[in-house]
């Protein structure tokens, strides 16, 4: 098969799309199959290139639009993350649907998501602005923002709230923070990680995680620090200084996916 290495390499990934459009793992499976042996039959539908990597995000799509859709509710086995986020999924309307996933999950910018869907550029891009409009009335939390400096916890307050969340507390320091988690319990934490009074954010969030489970998302301007490739990890990590459209899009994407966050070492930071 042309190009058999390179297609090797991304099977995996286009299984973890197709398992997400499809919301099974039988059906997505199934998808990348039919992909696979679309290839089989027709070697010149696919060449190894620059390019490679949308044509065969294109075939799978292709393919998929050629099978019967029975994904109708979230397979059974799930967490119940899983189950909330694939029923958050079957919500999106279609196009919009198909073009979040290839940009939240796949990383696509969106030229490449115009390229993969056969639609202009300026299609996907409102495309995307439609996921995030069909998300964002679905996501709708309480915040907890924990951020030593004015100027910052107030540019965050302002995007979030523009975003239809409501910013329960700013805590400039541990003790602030886990006073304001119990006074009202958050749906999304953001933390930075040196804090006013010279303690953490990371230890006043991993105190709070003790009692309740949230997504956090921690704000650092040293991202090396904890992207080490050794767990526990953060999930979601902003770098400062932070563009509007990256805070959207991380603060989406650990809400929509619903991935909870677990406790973290400190000992080497």
């Amino acid at each position: 098969m042309a190009g058999s290495q390179e297609i090797s390499t991304q099977v995996p990934y286009l299984r973890r799309f197709a398992r997400a459009l499809a919301g099974s793992q039988h059906e997505g499976d199934a998808c990348v199959l039919a992909m696979l042996e679309s290839v089989r039959r027709d070697p010149l539908s696919f060449r190894a290139g620059p390019d490679s990597r949308d044509a065969l995000y294109r075939i799978l799509l292709n393919c998929w639009a050629a099978q019967p859709q029975t994904a109708k509710n979230p397979p059974a086995g799930l967490t119940p993350d899983e189950r909330g986020a694939r029923e958050k999924l079957n919500a999106i309307s279609w196009q919009p649907r198909v073009a979040f996933l290839l940009s939240a999950l796949e990383g696509f910018e969106p030229a490449d998501i115009a390229a993969i869907m056969n639609i202009p550029r300026v299609e996907a891009e409102t495309l995307l602005e439609r996921a995030e409009q069909e998300i964002a009335k679905q996501l709708h939390t309480d915040v907890l923002v924990i951020e030593d400096e004015p100027l910052i916890a107030l540019d965050l307050k302002k995007l979030l709230e523009a975003a239809g969340h409501r910013v329960t507390a700013i805590a400039r320091t541990h003790h602030e923070a886990v006073k304001a988690a119990e006074k009202t319990l958050p749906g999304l934490i953001l933390a930075d990680i040196q804090l006013a009074d010279g303690s953490s954010g990371l230890e006043a969030v991993n105190q709070m995680l003790l009692s309740f489970e949230a997504p956090v998302i921690f704000v650092t301007a040293f991202p090396e620090r904890f992207l080490t490739g050794k767990a526990p990890e953060p999930a979601f990590l902003i770098t400062k200084p932070f563009g509007v459209e990256s805070l959207k899009a991380v603060v989406s994407q650990a809400l929509f996916f619903g991935r909870r966050s677990r406790r973290i070492d400190d000992a080497t930071h």
